[in-house]
Order: C-alpha cells, then sequence, then structure tokens
C-alpha cells in the first residue's frame, strides 16, 4: 500500500489488495493541489481528473487498461453528456464498468471527482 506524505490528506491515493487497486477520488487538481481548476469549464475538470486517475494508476504500477470499474460524482448532471464524450475518448477501447452519482456541490467548488478498481499487476498483493 502507498502512504501520504506528512502534512498531507489523510488517505492513500491508492491502495492494493485482493489482486486489485483501489483508487481513491481524484479531482480536478493540478500539481501541488492547486485548485485552480474549480472555476474552469466541466471539459477541462474532467479532463484533468482522468489525467490524475491515469497517473495514480500508473504509480501502483497498472493502466487504464486494468481498471475494472468507475465511480463519478457529478455535481451537476448536466454535465453527463459532456462526461460521456470525454470520459470515451480517454478511455477508449476500455470500457471499464460505471456508476454515476449526483451529488451537488463537491470538494473546493470541483464539479467531477472519480474513483476507481483495476487489476493489480501479476504478482501484487
Amino acid at each position: 500500500m502507498t502512504t501520504q506524505p506528512a502534512g498531507g490528506p489523510h488517505y492513500s491515493p491508492f491502495a492494493i489488495g485482493g489482486g486489485l487497486i483501489f483508487v481513491s477520488g481524484q479531482l480536478p487538481l493540478l500539481p501541488g493541489r492547486d485548485t485552480s481548476l474549480a472555476d474552469a469549464p466541466f471539459r477541462a475538470q474532467a479532463e484533468q481528473t482522468l489525467q490524475n486517475l491515469k497517473s495514480v494508476l500508473q504509480d501502483a504500477g497498472t493502466d487504464l487498461t486494468r481498471v475494472i470499474k468507475t465511480t463519478v460524482y457529478l455535481g451537476d448532471m448536466a454535465d453527463w453528456d459532456e462526461l460521456d464524450a470525454v470520459y470515451g475518448q480517454f478511455f477508449g477501447a476500455t470500457r471499464p464498468a460505471r456508476s454515476v452519482v449526483p451529488t451537488g456541490p463537491l470538494h473546493f467548488g470541483f464539479r467531477i471527482e472519480i474513483e476507481a478498481i483495476a487489476l493489480a499487476a501479476k504478482g501484487a498483493a
């Protein structure tokens, strides 16, 4: 399991167990926990969130092709169509199971958060 540096949030970006990687909810944060995308258009937020998901998966030793389930939290269901377009471009031929949950406002005023479950590399815990 990975750990967060001291002073960071009290959770791990991912945990590995039972041959699976559980990725914590990813927000459209820029490096350094920069929240400046909070006022950005939905597409920019969705693209950054998916890039952050990809980065965490790489840190966990896997990639998008091994994602088997995502949960997408949307601040506004009016963003559904744009989510579906960006998500489809991002995942390409990979089609993980997906749930979309309407939430109302998200942390920092963001409009999207995504968590995922992926298959761990062979030999991982």
